[in-house]
């Protein structure tokens, strides 16, 4: 009997660590706090601020005035709930840095004016960013070249979030709802 509890709780035990192991992982695979979503690209960016791979002009970053950059877009599936933004930066050290969550846009919404950061559009909330504030954080990269993601989603469902919700819970909200994306890319060195 002694012999038979052991070889079970050294099973118990095995599991306990693939578990772990597994879990371990996943986490690790994810790389840091980004939407990594598999949903169409139906939706279409553009800015009059750059160029999609262009470099982002100093005005937009924390080298300049740190202003939200004029974005429109087209193509948002009929049965949207609402428009999601996620600014981020996948190149940063400890991985990907969300400078901007923007949620609860009417899906009508088809862009954000210069500066929108400040003076929302009706509806619009903002999660907190990895510096932990809910506003818009602009590029700035600590060394060499970065590239920052723009990407609006068409969300299936509303967020159902406050403004100034948790990055990691508007990340995860933004995964499940969303329906479509698009992104727009700048650079920054």
């Amino acid at each position: 009997p002694i012999g038979e509890a052991t070889v079970a709780c050294r099973d118990v035990l095995r599991l306990g660590v693939a578990a772990t192991l597994v879990c371990v992982g996943i986490v690790a695979c994810r790389g840091g706090t980004e939407v990594s979503t598999q949903v169409p690209d139906n939706i279409s960016v553009a800015s009059s601020a750059f160029a999609d791979g262009a470099p982002i002009p100093a005005l937009y970053t924390c080298r300049g005035d740190d202003v939200s950059p004029q974005l429109s877009w087209t193509g948002v599936p009929e049965g949207t709930a609402e428009i999601a933004l996620v600014v981020d930066d996948p190149d940063a050290p400890r991985g990907t840095f969300t400078h901007w969550v923007l949620f609860g846009l009417a899906p009508t919404t088809t862009d954000l004016a210069e500066g929108a950061a400040t003076s929302l559009p009706a509806g619009g909330k903002q999660a907190k960013n990895s510096a932990g504030r809910a506003s818009y954080m602009g590029p700035c990269p600590p060394s060499g070249t970065h590239h920052y993601r723009f990407t609006v989603y068409a969300l299936g469902g509303p967020l159902g979030l406050d403004d100034g919700a948790g990055l990691a819970e508007a990340l995860t909200a933004t995964e499940k709802r969303a329906a479509a994306q698009a992104r727009r890319g700048g650079l920054l060195s």
